[in-house]
């Protein structure tokens, strides 16, 4: 029997099986014992094979994960989000992978959308697809009011650095085609790594696109990490990362801002000394700690930029 152009089924089929992609449901856990079962069976479903990475559970995890036949890396302690995410994208690369999906262990990632996350880099046009809670007005009601507020701030910040723009910063529902795994290589160990990958991404020329998701907060149990510190987290690695890969924009901005201020103070000492005949000490002080500050960020500037450069060279 022959289809469309003279094409045989058989050989449609033998097509479609030799385009087929490899894909891989990653899931970072901790103490997650009373999802992981459900999220593995869901997710079994629409891929070819479940890693869990156990980040140092001390319930029976790993044992559920391994009894419905996922392939399981433990850590013997909790090394944190990020660090889960490397052991994810290490051992996907041991498995060849053509494409990988993070979800999260403990519900509120629906394991049938993988499909339209995976779309985009079957279809060849993505390299890292990220489920967005926020692409549709609809969707933004089911995140809590606070979540919103802190994923669009640090959106937005991660936006500002990478010069490219996000609605979903923050979200670990994403698809990585094997490109991105062979180039991608995570150091962040907590929740920061999310804004890495991006910024990685960005960096690389890696295709980035999002889809609309769904998440399901309902239920699950708060964040074993306080928002304040998972906020502080998050800035601290864009700013570590944005330093290292722009140390003269960075450091150099600083030393401008910081020189600028030194320069303000010390002018309106010597006007108030012109004046009165008494230098006033603590504007005084201000100067001279902001000129400090400014020399300094300058020579680090300096400096990193040229062991960046040198590090580059080498590689």
């Amino acid at each position: 029997m022959l289809g469309l152009g003279g094409t045989s089924v058989r050989d449609k089929v033998s097509i479609r099986l030799e385009n087929r992609l490899t894909i891989v449901a990653c899931v970072p856990a901790f103490d997650e014992e009373a999802s992981i079962a459900k999220v593995i069976a869901r997710a079994q479903r629409h891929v070819d094979k479940v890693i869990v990475v156990d980040d140092g559970s001390s319930d029976d995890t790993a044992l559920i994960a391994d009894a419905l036949g996922s392939v399981v890396v433990r850590h013997e302690r909790n090394l944190g989000y990020g660090a889960a995410i490397r052991s994810c994208f290490n051992t996907a690369r041991d498995l060849k992978a053509d494409a990988i999906v993070t979800l999260d262990a403990d519900g509120q990632h629906d394991p049938d959308q993988i499909p339209r996350l995976v779309e985009p880099i079957r279809d060849g046009v993505a390299d890292i697809v990220v489920g967005s809670r926020f692409l549709r007005e609809s969707d933004k009601a089911e995140a809590p009011r606070y979540r919103r507020a802190g994923i669009r701030v640090l959106t937005r910040f991660t936006e500002a650095l990478s010069h490219t723009q996000f609605t979903d910063a923050q979200s670990g529902f994403r698809a990585y085609s094997r490109r991105a795994l062979e180039e991608l290589v995570p150091t962040e160990q907590g929740m920061g790594v999310s804004a890495e990958i991006l910024m990685k991404g960005v960096e690389r020329n890696l295709r980035i696109f999002e889809v609309p998701i769904t998440v399901g907060y309902a239920g699950l149990k708060t964040s074993t990490h306080n928002p304040i510190y998972h906020g502080l987290d998050v800035l601290a690695s864009v700013i570590k990362f944005t330093s290292i890969r722009h140390p003269l924009l960075f450091y150099g901005g600083l030393s401008a801002a910081a020189l600028s201020i030194s320069i303000a103070f010390g002018i309106w000492a010597v006007e108030l000394y012109s004046k009165r005949g008494v230098l006033v000490t603590n504007i005084a002080l201000i100067s001279i700690a902001f000129g400090l500050v400014g020399i300094l960020a300058f020579f680090v500037a300096v400096i990193l930029f040229t062991l960046i450069s040198v590090i580059r060279e080498k590689i």
